[in-house]
């Protein structure tokens, strides 16, 4: 059965604002309770060979990963929005930015029984798998290749952190929501060299930084066969 998505109610305004003061209560009560750090510690021996973990405590380079990992969602929402709105076509970005923003600030039936940083990290994936697929369903955008190898693999990572075959769920979601956005060869063939072109300046170096660092800093590293990524 495919994930339902139907959203709630009552929500906070869907702005990158928001979704970091909802990322910011959920630290306040990882902080109390401990819960995240103690999955990370369960799941850091059950990753497939491919993916090592090291530093002096493995658990912990994990929870930093996936700490950092869902920071990363609302910034891209905010910067994707910023450069669709000096390329003067926000309007054609809006649909994906606010879905973005929705896994958080109104998470389906599917979500909402998730809380805490587990359950942002959720949000988070589909977040970021959502601009992911934005990048690969549009001609311009996807020669540009302005989604990193490095973003892929935390893609991967977070995949087999959530697990399947909930992370699968997620992914049809994610395929669902694309359709209704850009379901159409329309969409492909549009012409977004003007998004292209303020992504390249100085906004999204930082973000191209982030991801080529993320894993190496948390000493994470991938050893994939050749042909897989």
């Amino acid at each position: 059965m495919r994930p339902q998505l139907v959203q709630t109610a009552a929500s906070p305004a869907m702005t990158p604002q928001a979704v970091l003061e909802i990322i910011d209560q959920a630290r306040r009560k990882e902080a109390r309770s401990g819960s995240f750090l103690q999955q990370m510690k369960e799941k850091v021996d059950r990753l497939p060979a491919s993916i090592v973990v090291g530093g002096s405590n493995p658990a912990t380079s994990l929870f930093q990963f996936a700490v950092e990992y869902i920071e990363m969602a609302p910034r891209l929402i905010e910067c994707v929005d910023a450069c669709a709105q000096e390329a003067g076509i926000r309007e054609l970005f809006k649909p994906f930015i606010d879905g973005a923003a929705q896994y958080f600030t109104q998470p389906s039936v599917l979500l909402v029984q998730y809380d805490g940083l587990d359950g942002l990290l959720i949000r988070a994936y589909m977040c970021h798998r959502l601009m992911e697929e934005m990048h690969d369903n549009n001609r311009s955008i996807r020669a540009s290749e302005l989604i990193d190898l490095e973003a892929t693999r935390a893609n991967l990572l977070v995949h087999e952190l959530i697990g399947e075959p909930f992370a699968n769920e997620l992914d049809d979601a994610i395929t669902i929501t694309v359709l209704q956005i850009a379901g159409t060869p329309d969409y492909y063939s549009l012409d977004l060299e003007p998004f292209v072109n303020q992504v390249n300046n100085r906004a999204w170096d930082w973000m191209r930084q982030f991801w080529e660092h993320l894993l190496d800093r948390n000493h994470i590293q991938f050893s994939l066969r050749p042909g897989m990524l």
